[in-house]
């Protein structure tokens, strides 16, 4: 169904009348009193941190190519429109030079969440590996006295 088809639909639905009402996000839960009590402790599991840093990597690698595909269209219609006597086309090129910029915050965002969560995983084996290297070597000695 097409958006025109569910917009009239729902429109329908609602009534001549009625006002339609978007979707909204539903409101956040209250934040915890300060000194704990009752929280769940926060729970790190290494396949969930690393998915979502693949998923940040590759998302990164699509922003890098997919965000940059209409750049030289847009530079050559905006190039066009500006040399025929139209304001649009000044409007374009700063439509396309913003976008050009909320592109390199979200490739930079996504690199930042990709590297600091496999930083995060490689940190926490080696801290897991010491934990086992010193719990061993406690236990170790607790026999040998």
């Amino acid at each position: 169904m097409s958006f025109d088809e569910e917009w009239s639909a729902a429109r329908a639905a609602a009534g001549s009348n009625a006002a339609i009402r978007l979707n909204q996000a539903p409101a956040p839960a209250p934040a915890p009193a300060p000194g704990g009590g009752g929280g769940a402790d926060l729970a790190l599991h290494q396949d969930q941190i690393g998915a979502i840093g693949s998923e940040a990597y590759e998302l990164h690698t699509r922003l890098q190519t997919d965000g940059k595909h209409a750049a030289t269209a847009t530079t050559e219609a905006a190039g066009a429109l500006t040399r025929e006597g139209f304001a649009s086309g000044a409007a374009l090129l700063k439509a396309n030079t913003v976008w050009e910029g909320q592109v390199k915050t979200l490739v930079a965002a996504c690199a930042t969440i990709s590297n600091g969560l496999n930083y995060s995983v490689s940190s926490h084996a080696k801290d897991e590996q010491q934990l086992h290297a010193d719990f061993t070597a406690s236990a170790i000695d607790t026999y040998l006295k």
